[in-house]
């Protein structure tokens, strides 16, 4: 098994971005390299561009997310991490790909849709085309598997296309240069809201910092926050029916839950009938306990910028020697002299 996998290098990472993502790619790898496969896990620098942004931001925010996933635990001697910028191989296939792909599928694309708005005639040739660029991202190292949400079903979709109308049209019936990759269910994330608004997700762009709790929070600033978060005056439910019009109940409860590893239920069987007043306090000690190796290795690694590069230069320089052989087929099938 060969799973590939990216995300986009954003700042100011939180509790949803580690209990949503980072934490099941951690458990994925351990999972994978249990059974002898590999995990490649990129940063994706060239997929951020093709939307307005700040240079000297993304240079940060690609170091930032490297400190984060390794904060985390993503093990370099288990998987593969870089980010897409050292690896051209990434941008070559995707110009070859673009010959195989079709207008008409990237057209049914509803993430340009969403992302472009009103304003498509506005928007960057690379939005258009970044399902490509997805595309290339997992072929090129012949995965087998790509973990997926509900909104990236469409561009595995789109990438099993690519890959089975290339393989049609330039490879012999036994001898096709791209493996179709599988999806690969992870998990449930567990889905965290802001503190302020348990009908909003967790997130960086919130205006107000009490709405978040930051990998980079100390202790005491988590206590704070989940002493502040907004609750309602009722106390808990001992049975999940009991949270129904609760969000912001709910939402702490969830939050417990998915750092204790207990369902909702568990959750509420041991702690229903309890005030906020007993329940905050569990939950700060919980989170700080869980977060404070975390936000102690992370901020090191943010510090130390030299490591932080050395890691991704030794991921890259890996997943080039990885991605030689597909770019090198995928030439020879298109019939190009190099």
């Amino acid at each position: 098994m060969r799973i590939v996998s990216g995300i986009q290098p954003t700042g100011n990472l939180h509790l949803g971005n580690y209990l949503g993502a980072i934490r099941n790619w951690v458990r994925m790898q351990d999972q994978v390299a249990d059974t002898g496969g590999e995990c490649f896990f990129f940063l994706a620098d060239l997929h951020a561009i093709s939307m307005p942004h700040t240079p000297a931001e993304l240079t940060a925010n690609t170091r930032e997310m490297a400190a984060a996933l390794l904060a985390c635990g993503v093990d370099t001697t288990k998987s593969v991490l870089f980010n897409q910028a050292q690896v051209p191989a990434h941008s070559e296939l995707q110009w070859l790909l673009n010959g195989t792909a079709r207008m008409g599928w990237l057209n049914r694309m509803t993430q340009f849709k969403d992302k472009s708005g009103k304003n498509r005639e506005g928007a960057s040739v690379a939005l258009f085309t970044y399902p490509v660029l997805q595309a290339a991202d997992v072929l090129l190292y012949q995965a087998t598997h790509v973990p997926v949400g509900d909104d990236q079903k469409q561009h595995l979709e789109l990438a099993r296309d690519i890959a089975q109308k290339f393989n049609n049209d330039f490879c012999d019936e036994d001898a096709p240069v791209f493996t179709l990759p599988e999806p690969f269910i992870p998990p449930e994330a567990a889905r965290i809201m802001s503190l302020r608004d348990g009908t909003a997700k967790m997130s960086k762009s919130d205006p107000s910092e009490m709405s978040r709790v930051n990998l980079s929070d100390d202790a005491d600033t988590v206590m704070k926050k989940i002493k502040k978060a907004k609750t309602d005056p009722e106390p808990l439910p001992s049975e999940e029916a009991g949270l129904e019009g609760r969000a912001e109940a709910k939402n702490l409860v969830s939050i417990y839950g998915a750092l204790s590893g207990q369902s909702v239920a568990e959750v509420l069987r041991d702690h229903g009938g309890e005030g906020f007043g007993q329940f905050k306090p569990a939950l700060g000690e919980l989170l700080v306990d869980t977060l404070r190796p975390i936000s102690e290795r992370f901020n090191e690694l943010k510090q130390d910028t030299p490591e932080l590069d050395r890691q991704l230069a030794t991921g890259a320089a890996k997943a080039r020697d990885a991605a030689a052989g597909t770019l090198s087929k995928t030439y020879d099938a298109l019939g190009l002299l190099r």
